[in-house]
């Protein structure tokens, strides 16, 4: 179901697509690709909305900062100091955190109107990211399709070509609450995570990988999450080019669980600790899959270098499930 959302300033429509399948209720929009809703049952089949979305386009304009449910590109997480090299020349971009870029700049494709058309049980929205947005080389054509499996899972289908070098790394910005309200802390993760990327004071990479054993990032048994996590996990997996579940995130409250499956070598774990009103701090769990920040000025990272005729192709897989609270199967 296709409806209108709202209207921009400058007088573009936005609007608002819903999915349905296998019991589960997704709503996107065409302005950030936006996941507004996703409604799932609990234990007793009741439905409930577990990710944080605002009811109004207005609420999006007026609160940019949480990136609530958007595509993050071209580039997700930060690039130190708005710059990296390429075929032997620096690329400056626009710096909207500090001097760095963070989240493909100031206006990132989840301030952007993208095009929308339906495809079975989903939809596909694109757009063409001009040569020199936010300071990235190559025209970029870029689509995102988000679908529903036969077992109600949120399937996320990423896609791009470039007409000249240039770095990508994409992601979905969506928060969990699988309570459907209230602090998300008390929910478990496990993770398949045996590595992160330490960072420095900004927040940006030092270039090493450390063991998470002995640290509270250390996830591969499933634990409470808690807060203070604005963390990129290394995933054990790596690059693959199927997704593989990495990660679960359990609600003891009403017996939820997500699964996270991926192509992507990392996982930024955020707890939303900065979150402000109308939002609480806490109130939801990000889990970013990604390559991992700063990684063009890394060359041991693995690669967020796309060339022409080299097609980027990504996926993520949300799954939905509910568990007993006795420890139980589905």
């Amino acid at each position: 179901m296709n409806e209108l959302f709202g209207t921009l300033p400058d007088g573009t429509p936005v609007h608002r697509w819903t999915l349905e399948r296998a019991g589960v209720r997704v709503r996107v929009l065409s302005y950030g690709g936006i996941v507004q809703s996703v409604e799932v049952p609990d234990e007793a089949r009741r439905m409930t909305d577990v990710v944080l979305g605002f009811p109004s386009l207005d609420g999006y304009l007026e609160h940019p900062e949480p990136y609530l449910g958007a595509v993050i590109g071209r580039y997700a997480n930060r690039i130190a100091g708005g710059r990296f090299p390429l075929d032997g020349r620096t690329y400056a971009l626009t710096p909207n955190e500090g001097t760095n870029s963070l989240h493909g700049g100031a206006r990132g494709f989840d301030k952007r109107v993208w095009d929308v058309t339906p495809v079975g049980h989903g939809v596909r929205l694109s757009r063409v990211s001009p040569h020199g947005e936010e300071g990235f080389p190559g025209r970029l054509e870029v689509a995102v399709t988000y679908t529903l499996t036969d077992t109600g899972a949120l399937r996320i289908a990423y896609e791009a070509v470039t007409d000249a070098p240039t770095v990508v790394s994409l992601t979905n910005h969506t928060y969990w609450n699988l309570s459907g309200s209230g602090h998300a802390g008390g929910h478990e993760l496990r993770l398949a995570a045996s590595r992160y990327t330490p960072v420095d004071a900004d927040l940006i990479p030092t270039g090493a990988l450390e063991d998470v054993t002995g640290s509270r990032l250390d996830f591969r048994t499933a634990r409470a999450v808690g807060t203070g996590y604005d963390h990129n996990l290394v995933l054990d997996k790596g690059v693959s080019e199927a997704a593989e579940e990495v990660a679960e995130l359990y609600d003891p409250v009403t017996g939820r669980v997500l699964t996270v499956a991926t192509t992507e070598p990392g996982v930024q774990l955020y707890t939303a600790d900065h979150l402000s009103a109308p939002f609480t701090p806490g109130a939801a769990i990000a889990l970013e899959t990604q390559h991992f920040p700063d990684s063009p000025n890394h060359p041991s990272f693995p690669t967020t270098t796309l060339r022409p005729g080299a097609p980027l192709r990504s996926e993520t897989v949300y799954g939905f499930g509910v568990r007993g609270r006795g420890g139980a199967g589905d």
